[in-house]
């Protein structure tokens, strides 16, 4: 798709002239001879790049440029057949890209373009990935139980406390844990994450450990493991109800010593490690089928941080939907689609087994298939995916 320009200037030789040549390199051009006209074009379009004339009648250059960065970060470049250096540099603190003086030079003008255009564009993705980042990383929510567990990370986080965090699968347990590093006086060193039932029992301690070259067939090399990798950071056991016996014994060892030893190796490794770990099971139970050992238990548990399903909090899903639909929309560049109240009480009245993972995969399912607004009855029929896949079938 082809850039937008849009050229403010009173003068209408200088606006011909510049739409002929930028139209020539194949830019969507706009033309006005006003700064309110131009500052109600920037409010009904997508502007990449402003062209501005300095002085104008009614409303200058400058004054467009200050009320235009309050609406949005498209970048200027400033024109004037009065330059001087005091007036680029006013240009440039109100946040200007570049001054041109006129009589424009055409290669500068088609370069400062580009370029203006090229960082217009880094802004807008730098914008996406730290929306994108910081959406992944928040805990959303406003109802009592969430406002309780983010007191709580507030009030542990500057401790080294080890923290147990329970809850079913999607309840947004890394989420705290991410939360309790990035407050913690630990958050410039690593945050090393392991989901301890994705790896083979077999595996679990080199992997948590490292190990030494020769230390078994497929040790080709020295692996330092994750303890050593998250040294004066935080390291993230997930899911530590499904590690075996003998990788807990190591486990707690470490904890009680902070000393790790790679397999196949003798020495001693001090490692000085925050630990903080997850479970979507009920250790108690655990314990007494002797799956789980009870002294690394009250070992990881000196902190206990319950997270409830997304069903015990209902309250929070009209917040947590239109939170999603605002950023997916934002994601996929789409018009923002709203709920209807219909709609958000059809949400609320669904089992949510899969909690905040599964109704952000919903809302992103809605807001593909159904129309501007999304109704009750658009949340009835796609729901299910099983429905889904029989309409596309």
């Amino acid at each position: 798709m082809s850039k937008s320009i849009l050229i403010v200037d009173d003068e209408k030789p200088i606006r011909t002239s510049l739409r002929d040549i930028l139209e020539y390199e194949d830019y969507k051009v706009f033309d006005v001879d006003n700064g309110e006209e131009a500052l109600k074009i920037l409010e009904k379009e997508e502007i990449n790049l402003v062209l501005c004339d300095i002085k104008m009648h009614k409303m200058d250059g400058m004054e467009v440029l200050v009320a235009a960065k309050k609406m949005s970060e498209t970048p200027f470049v400033m024109i004037s057949g009065h330059g001087t250096i005091e007036t680029a540099v006013e240009a440039t603190k109100n946040g200007a890209y570049d001054f041109l003086e006129k009589p424009l030079d055409l290669n500068r003008l088609l370069i400062t373009v580009r370029n203006a255009l090229e960082k217009g564009t880094l802004v807008a993705e730098t914008k996406v990935l730290k929306r994108k980042v910081k959406g992944s990383k928040e805990i959303l929510g406003k109802s009592e139980a969430i406002q309780n567990i983010k007191e709580t990370i507030s009030r542990v986080a500057p401790t080294d406390a080890r923290v147990l965090i329970m809850g079913p699968n999607g309840s947004g347990k890394e989420l705290v844990a991410h939360g309790l590093h990035d407050l913690s006086d630990r958050s410039s060193f690593p945050f090393i994450e392991v989901n301890c039932a994705a790896i083979p029992s077999e595996l679990i301690e080199s992997e948590l450990f490292g190990h030494e070259k020769g230390s078994f067939t497929s040790a080709v090399k020295r692996r330092i493991g994750k303890f050593e990798q998250a040294h004066k950071g935080t390291l993230f056991l997930d899911e530590i109800g499904d590690m075996s016996l003998a990788a807990q014994a190591k486990v707690l060892r470490a904890l009680q010593e902070s000393k790790i030893t790679r397999v196949g190796g003798d020495k001693e490794i001090k490692v000085d490690v925050r630990v903080i770990a997850a479970t979507n099971k009920d250790l108690a139970e655990e314990i007494e089928k002797g799956n789980f050992r009870m002294d690394l238990y009250h070992r990881l548990s000196v902190i206990l941080i319950k997270v409830p399903s997304l069903a015990q909090r209902k309250e929070d899903i009209p917040f947590l939907a239109n939170t999603f639909c605002q950023e997916i929309c934002e994601n996929y560049n789409l018009p923002l689609k709203k709920f209807t109240k219909d709609a958000m009480n059809e949400l609320q009245e669904l089992p949510w087994t899969g909690n905040i993972r599964e109704l952000r995969n919903m809302v992103e399912r809605l807001i593909i298939l159904s129309d501007k607004q999304i109704s009750d009855k658009d949340v009835t029929m796609y729901a299910n995916p099983t429905v889904q896949s029989n309409l596309s079938s």
